[in-house]
């Protein structure tokens, strides 16, 4: 085994990857609560989907370690689930199982082009300096919601969209001595330093009775039956589905490339040109897990930029994403247990991720304002627009633009443009508020 995940060449071992398997799955243990919470708006029963949510990340999260072989974990996209629930079915007026017929007609489009090279030829079209900036935005992003999550930051008011928080609440007092735990630990190269600090959290957070003990130590999982294989494919096909189509395909498509790529940066997988070799295998994968998520019941899925959380502890191949997906599937058994942790145990963690993220910044070229200005656009976004795919096809049309206005369009590699037209009719289509 430690030959197939080549741990010698990746300078690991077994404690490492277990560890970080276990990190990336504690840091991600939120979707199996959240997941559910905002699909129930689109009528999708709720034990149900805890269910498909489960079993959807456990089953993307094996194929990626043990065909891609990368510690990178799958689960259903937030934001993605969220445009199902509240655009498709509240706004629109579509059906949960048409919308998940929408998902499964993308990822079948996904697994065609990832099987003939095209996206994995896209992707190395993507100028490094995007490519940086994407692995910053997902940061300063992940850093946003570990500060919401944990209430140092709170929703503002018209005019001062965001606030400073009751830093008087005890579970945000928690948060911050958690933060400063868990960076003190990783400063000293304290194996497990992030599992220990959510631990630590969530005991203090038991013990001084914000978090309730568990109401049961192992249960039953809720019966998958009310939704699997209930997507409707042809409801999907219909010309009126064709935006919502075009949207979950765009959304899911470059939220794919740009956390691949960011996650790569940070574990050290890109080569010096940027790109990740063999990156169509992820790809495939991430193809496959969003075939299986509407059969399953559940939104796009796709690799989760929680996987940095893993990546920090030191893993490096595919045997943390095994590790992480039996400990999903050991979830639909221990639930009440496994979602005990609360927000201000693992919040802290998204926040030191999001910090150890900023270092790709240093490789953008500063000097150069036409790669810096479509990075700093594309950074800008994914943060303040709380949206990963908005940021990144921001930055894939703002790069070409402005080679084209500046006289150095030979610049930009052929694919880009193809990204670029594709981002633009992600604008066109996209349904505004």
């Amino acid at each position: 085994m430690k030959k197939y995940f080549e741990f010698e060449k990746l300078h690991t071992t077994y404690r490492t990857e277990i560890v970080a398997g276990i990190t990336t799955f504690l840091t991600m243990a939120y979707i199996i609560i959240v997941n559910p919470a905002i699909l129930e708006a689109a009528g999708i029963p709720k034990g149900a989907s805890t269910t498909a949510t489960i079993l959807s990340a456990a089953f993307g999260t094996f194929i990626m370690g043990v065909m891609a072989r990368r510690p990178f974990a799958i689960a259903p996209y937030m934001g993605e689930n969220a445009f199902i629930a509240f655009t498709v079915v509240k706004v629109l007026g579509y059906t949960w199982q048409v919308a998940l017929g929408a998902i499964f007609i993308s990822g079948i489009i996904f697994t065609i082009l990832t099987l003939l090279g095209v996206r994995g030829l896209l992707a190395k079209s993507i100028p490094a300096s995007l490519k940086f900036s994407f692995a910053v935005g997902i940061g300063l992003f992940l850093t946003f919601i570990g500060l919401n999550e944990v209430g140092i930051i709170a929703l503002g008011v018209p005019g001062a969209p965001v606030n400073l928080g009751n830093l008087g609440h005890t579970s945000t007092l928690l948060a911050i001595a958690g933060f400063i735990l868990m960076a003190v630990l990783s400063i000293r190269r304290v194996p497990g330093a992030l599992i220990i600090g959510i631990i630590t959290v969530t005991a203090a957070s038991i013990l001084l009775g914000i978090t309730p003990l568990p109401a049961a130590v192992v249960s039953l999982p809720p019966s998958i039956s009310p939704i699997f294989a209930k997507l409707d494919i042809a409801g999907a096909l219909s010309f009126k589905m064709l935006p919502v189509v075009l949207i979950i395909f765009i959304m899911a498509f470059v939220d794919t490339i740009g956390t691949l790529i960011g996650l790569s940066s940070r574990a050290g997988f890109l080569d010096a040109k940027g790109n990740l070799p063999d990156i169509e295998r992820p790809m495939l994968v991430d193809a496959l897990a969003n075939i299986a998520a509407p059969i399953f019941g559940t939104t796009t899925s796709g690799a989760y930029i929680e996987s940095a959380s893993g990546i920090e502890e030191g893993g490096r191949t595919g045997f943390v994403s095994v590790v992480a997906a039996a400990l999903f599937l050991l979830a639909l058994f221990f639930t009440p247990i496994l979602t005990s942790t609360p927000a201000h145990a693992y919040g802290p963690v998204l926040i030191l991720i999001g910090c150890f993220m900023l270092k790709s910044v240093t490789k953008i070229d500063f000097n150069d304002l036409t790669e810096l200005i479509p990075a700093y656009v594309t950074i800008s976004l994914i943060s303040f627009s709380y949206n990963i795919g908005v940021g990144m096809t921001a930055g894939l049309i703002t790069y070409p633009l402005i080679k084209l206005l500046t006289g150095r369009a030979k610049e930009v590699p052929p694919g880009l443009w193809v990204l670029s037209a594709l981002s633009t009719v992600f604008y066109v289509v996209y349904p505004y508020r």
